[in-house]
């Protein structure tokens, strides 16, 4: 099935950031001028770039950049949107009206376009483009939380806990968030294809991790110059890019059936 196919190719990525530095042969930064644009050989799997830097060793090391964009992204955005739409789905009125308006007008801007003006103005970085991208990427878990805690809050185990003295502050911690939860795992998991991509769409315009940095993105932003002599620069690392959004892909499609109560029936 394609949850397993996902589930293994994300478990794999994830093992190749863990002991990425018992995996790669070279250092991420070693320079070898003698070999530089090589290709692909016994010596060096995914060949030599321009500077002789050994390109398997760089995508592998490339792989803790991806593993930890999306994972800090994601906590970013998910800690924000989910606050944002506990309290807009529990409280409403005025509150509700103004979080939703503040939700509408985040999503009305292309994140990538978004993303890339924040950086612009703060300046090219790593952790400028992490921070860029949860500050543009948080609506979907408003939106959803804020859709599920008002039909939650209606619940007979929230009216329970409201009769008995219960804060609103313990409610929502306490009997609405872990019933909402769910959902947000599955959108944190659909939201680390797009946060790599973006991540990796800003590097290969120069505004990401900057050299000698291993970010995938940056590494096919300098294989461009070689795609007819050397295409094996930029190829590893694109590769490397498209299994791991399908993996999460496929891991978020299996774990939104798998709570679905609709394909249980």
């Amino acid at each position: 099935k394609p949850a397993i196919i996902g589930l293994g190719i994300t478990i794999l990525i994830i093992l190749v950031a863990i002991f990425a530095p018992f995996i790669a042969p070279y250092g991420f930064a070693d320079q070898n001028l003698d070999i530089k644009v090589e290709g692909p050989n016994g010596g060096h799997l995914f060949g030599t770039d321009h500077l002789g830097r050994d390109v398997f060793s760089r995508v592998v090391y490339g792989s803790r950049i991806a593993i930890m964009v999306g994972l800090v992204v994601v906590a970013i955005e998910a800690g924000i949107g989910i606050t944002l739409g506990l309290i807009a789905g529990y409280f409403g009125g005025k509150v509700d009206s103004f979080i939703s308006g503040l939700t509408d007008t985040v999503w009305s801007f292309p994140p990538m376009v978004l993303a890339l003006g924040i950086v612009a103005v703060i300046g090219p970085g790593l952790f400028n483009v992490i921070a860029a991208i949860a500050l543009v990427s948080w609506a979907p878990f408003s939106r959803i939380t804020r859709a599920k805690v008002q039909s939650v809050k209606e619940t007979e185990y929230v009216e329970a806990g409201r009769a008995i003295g219960e804060s609103d502050f313990s409610l929502l911690l306490r009997y609405i968030l872990p019933n909402i939860l769910a959902s947000n795992l599955v959108l944190a998991t659909l939201t680390m294809p797009s946060a790599l991509l973006t991540s990796s769409a800003l590097s290969f315009l120069g505004f990401g991790a900057q050299p000698p940095t291993p970010d995938w993105g940056a590494i096919l932003s300098e294989g461009r110059e070689y795609l007819r002599s050397a295409p094996w620069i930029s190829t590893f690392p694109g590769l490397a890019i498209l299994f791991t959004v399908l993996g999460f892909n496929f891991l978020g499609d299996g774990l939104r059936d798998a709570f679905d109560p609709r394909l249980k029936l």
